[in-house]
């Protein structure tokens, strides 16, 4: 974190690309509670990312949400690379969403009441 204010802040994250390479990207984070959460570049591999994730409620459960635009210059050239881009940040993205339902199953598990089995009296 780069910087820090009441609902926004700057942060700087590295993304591996392949072996000891990593992309450094400066963003904004902007929160709205409790269901939002916006990202935009500042600085970065291609001149324009603005991506939402959303948690929203649907029949009993809990869904999150992501949409993202990422935007280049350079014409084919930038296209090509912003392609390139993409495809790796939709991986990092696809992690993150296993990790995050990953943590949230556990938590579920966890808060959920164990049943204990009550002993059985008499002949089985």
């Amino acid at each position: 974190m780069l910087e820090r204010g009441s609902d926004m802040v700057l942060a700087a994250h590295h993304t591996p690309i392949r072996g000891r390479l990593q992309a450094t990207t400066v963003e904004t984070v902007r929160l709205t509670r409790p269901e939002r959460v916006d990202f935009r570049v500042v600085r970065g591999a291609v001149p324009h990312v603005v991506e939402t994730f959303r948690l929203h409620q649907q029949g009993g459960i809990t869904l999150l949400t992501y949409d993202g635009e990422l935007g280049t210059d350079l014409w084919g050239l930038g296209r090509r690379w912003g392609d390139l881009v993409a495809a790796r940040w939709q991986a990092v993205v696809a992690e993150s969403f296993a990790a995050v339902k990953t943590e949230a199953e556990r938590r579920a598990d966890v808060r959920r009441p164990t049943r204990r089995r009550q002993p059985r009296l008499g002949p089985s």
